[in-house]
């Protein structure tokens, strides 16, 4: 995952007119409603730090290998999300 983190954040400058770009994603657990992923981009212009949050956002949800564990009083269960492995996501 962090690999492909930084492949983002090479790939954001390449694509975008920007300075920095910083990309985190929190693991271990979480409450409902907490922050798991947080980007921040500086730019000259505003446009191109929201064009490339934007796309650093969409490019994580789908190629980055993160996925979710939900608990319940009675069991837990892996939720399907890109990527997931087969083996992991309740059917």
């Amino acid at each position: 995952a962090l690999t492909e983190m930084r492949r983002l954040g090479r790939e954001a400058h390449e694509r975008f007119e920007i300075a920095h770009i910083g990309i985190i994603h929190r693991t271990g657990r979480m409450e409902i409603g907490e922050t798991s992923v947080c980007i921040a981009v500086s730019a000259p212009h505003r446009r191109a730090a929201f064009e490339a949050c934007e796309w650093a956002i969409r490019e994580l949800k789908r190629t980055v290998p993160i996925w979710k564990k939900e608990f319940y009083e009675d069991g837990e269960v892996w939720v399907e999300g890109e990527g997931a492995p087969e083996e992991l996501v309740k059917r």
